[in-house]
Parts: structure tokens; C-alpha cells; sequence
């Protein structure tokens, strides 16, 4: 069994054969999918997919690159579809400073909403960080996070991983673990322990290796797992049966 904790479904990439992706998923032993929203419009519609399919749940957020365009109203409103039964947590959310046509300043009072918000609610937090460790970790230093954090597509070096591991927060690895080179996020899974570790695709971004080039699927986060388990001299197996058990404890789902 596996699960994919960060997938886009909602994309357009996906709407000519949305249901036939997940089928796919489901013959590779994919049992969650996991979609995060990256604006208003995106999470109502993930909420939607979730609806829809058995294996997808859903989560409600603001992504970095859209935090110049949410007022309160907007927020509030993305926020209350954690109402809806199959929305699970709050994200993806968090900084990007990669780009600099987006105001960090923005991006740290939306994100600090986010953090807020799922700490009150005793919701799991998705957060994105890109290029944004030291000002990351200033910020968990003012405001008290929720219980369950996970920096999804984990790209930080390992003083940050430190940090991350310090606090009882979690670690999403992508396909960028399959890529050669990527030494350092592989140096990452060498050094973590897997109690902390959850499998994603982001798709349809970060396709792993040996299908690079093309759009990423839910089904190949089972390629993810198979290389992270080779770094760690693991079984498939027990690789499977402890993330999978990690993601179920921190969104709160029973299989």
C-alpha cells in the first residue's frame, strides 16, 4: 500500500482523464491521494474531486505565488471548506523566495493565517519552502505551530532537516530523489529516520526518472518509495507499511 500526500488532481492536466489516472493508481496499490489546493478556486475544486472518488481527500489552501491576490474575505472563505467531510487539512501554504516578483512580506502574513488557523483547529499543515529556510525557521520561532506539520518536496540541506527533525515535523520526498543530480536530497534520506518520512508525486510536476519529460501521475510515487528504499538498505515492504502508517496517523484517516 501507498500513498501519494501531495497531488494536484484538481490541474487541468488531468481533466481529460482524471478518473483513468486514479484507476491507474489504484492497479499500482496507490490507496491515497492526497490533494492540496493552491487557491480558492483550487481547493473548492479538490474538495469536488474528493467528493468523487473514494481514495482523494482534499486540503484547503493558499499557495505562495497567490498570496498577493487573498483578502480576509477570500481566506475565510477557503478556510470553511474544512467543513466539507473529505477536506483533512490545511495547505499547501508556506514561502517562496525562488522568484523575487512575489512580496516575501505577503507571503509571511498569509502564511502565518495558515499556521494559526490549523493550530486552533488541531489540523495537519502543509507547508512549501523554497529558498526560504532561515526566514522558515524565524517564523516558527514567533508563532506556535500546529501539532502535525510536513514540509512537502523537501528541498532544504541537513542543518535544516536538523530543525525540521527538532520539532517533530514531517518530510515529503518527490522524484527528485530519482534524479541524478540530486545528490544531496538523497545524502537527506540517508540521514532521516523514516517514522518521519511521507511519498509524494506533486504531480503533474517532478515526474521521476525513468519517465522524465512526461507528465507525473499518482502511480509513480510507488518509483519514489522503490528508490528511497534502496538508500535505506529497506524492504519495499517495510518501506510501504511505515509511511503509510505515518501519513494515516498525521491526516487523521482510517483505512
Amino acid at each position: 500500500m501507498f500513498f501519494d500526500t501531495h497531488c494536484h488532481l484538481d490541474f487541468s492536466e488531468f481533466d481529460d482523464d482524471r478518473e483513468y489516472v486514479i484507476k491507474q493508481a489504484m492497479d499500482e496499490d496507490i490507496r491515497i491521494i492526497i490533494n492540496p489546493g493552491i487557491d480558492l478556486e483550487s481547493s473548492i475544486k479538490a474538495s469536488e474531486i474528493a467528493r468523487q472518488f473514494p481514495i482523494v481527500y482534499a486540503l484547503c489552501g493558499i499557495h505562495p505565488h497567490n498570496a498577493g491576490s487573498i483578502n480576509d474575505d477570500i481566506f475565510n472563505r477557503c478556510m470553511s471548506l474544512i467543513n466539507e467531510g473529505k477536506v483533512i487539512g490545511i495547505g499547501e501554504t508556506g514561502i517562496d523566495l525562488f522568484y523575487d516578483t512575489f512580496d516575501a512580506d505577503t507571503q509571511v502574513r498569509i502564511f502565518k493565517k495558515h499556521i494559526n488557523f490549523a493550530r486552533e483547529n488541531n489540523l495537519p499543515l502543509i507547508v512549501h519552502q523554497r529558498d526560504a529556510q532561515d526566514l522558515m525557521m524565524n517564523i516558527f520561532d514567533e508563532i506556535t505551530p500546529p501539532s502535525k506539520v510536513v514540509f512537502h518536496c523537501f528541498s532544504g540541506d541537513e542543518g535544516f532537516l536538523d530543525w525540521v527533525v527538532e520539532r517533530n515535523f514531517y518530510v515529503s520526498f518527490t522524484g527528485i530523489i530519482t534524479f541524478k543530480n540530486s545528490a544531496s536530497i538523497r545524502r537527506i534520506a540517508e540521514k532521516i529516520q523514516i517514522n518521519r518520512v511521507f511519498f509524494e508525486t506533486d504531480a503533474p510536476y517532478l515526474t521521476p526518472h525513468p519517465f522524465r519529460g512526461k507528465r507525473n501521475e499518482p502511480r509513480f510515487v510507488r518509483i519514489i518509495a522503490e528508490e528511497f528504499a534502496r538508500i535505506k538498505g529497506m524492504t519495499i515492504s517495510d518501506v510501504s507499511e511505515i509511511t503509510s502508517d505515518n501519513a494515516l496517523r498525521f491526516f487523521n484517516i482510517s483505512v
